[in-house]
Order: C-alpha cells, then structure tokens, then sequence
C-alpha cells in the first residue's frame, strides 16, 4: 500500500509505562525532579500516588512509533510536540499519527504527519507535527 494524506500510521503501544525505567532515567538526565521516583513527591502537591513519566520518555514513544512506520530513528527529520497532561507509572499509552502531506526537498520524500500521544482512559497527553524520510518504495511495515 502506498502512503497518501490521510495514511494512518499504525499505533505504538506501551502496555505499561514502566517506574523503574522513569528512575533510571531521572539518573541518566540527571534529573532532580522527585516527581519521577518518589511517590511522597507526588502526593505532595497533588498530583496523585504515582511516579510521573518523563517529557523526554513520553517524545520517545512517539519517535519509535514514527520510526516504525519510516524504516528507523535516522529518518526523522523534525518533532515538535506540546505536553496536554502526565504519564504515570502504570499507564498504558499509545501513540499515533495522519500523514498530513508529502513533499520532495532535497533528494528525499518527506511525510509530515500529526502526532499524539494517549493514556488508556484519559484522553490525549501529547499532540505534535513531525517529519520523517520515507524510503522511495513507501513506508515501513509498523512492526520493530
């Protein structure tokens, strides 16, 4: 099947947004935010009894997603993304797009396409425009 405007890309589910995973990355960013480790964090200003997911780990949901359907990372070419809520630990998230336009530019078939990231349950926490590469037969089969 070839890609069109309107093309849906094929969604990329994390079954369970992993706490250990948000502590390792808190390390690794070197983030102090206790938010994403500490529950007592979170109960304190009021925002429940679960870890929160990082920004950058929410993007990243939403980047394998789009280098599922393109063919890999390197055919990325541009995300910019506005954050509408919090992941938790425990969630269950997708992430999915809309080919929104394709183009040429510089020896390449570029796909722009509108993203977002949704909690099971709760609606959409993650909207944003991308750009990826296509390869010249089309795109990717969605499967890693």
């Amino acid at each position: 099947m070839g890609v069109v405007v309107g093309t849906r890309l094929p969604q990329w589910t994390v079954p369970e947004v992993s706490a250990e995973k948000m502590k390792t990355t808190a390390a690794l960013l070197r983030d102090p935010t206790p938010i994403h480790w500490d529950t007592d964090a979170v109960r304190a200003i009021g925002l429940g009894d679960r870890p929160i997911n990082q920004g950058p780990l929410n993007m990243a949901y939403v980047m394998n997603m789009l280098a599922a359907f393109s063919g890999g990372h390197d055919r990325l070419r541009r995300l910019r993304v506005r954050f509408r809520g919090n992941v938790r630990a425990g969630d269950r998230v997708s992430a999915s797009g809309v080919v929104t336009a394709l183009r040429e530019q510089d020896g390449e078939l570029l796909c722009d396409c509108d993203v977002e990231l949704s909690v099971a349950g709760e609606g959409t926490v993650l909207i944003g425009t991308a750009t990826i590469a296509l390869p010249r037969e089309g795109a990717g089969d969605g499967t890693t």
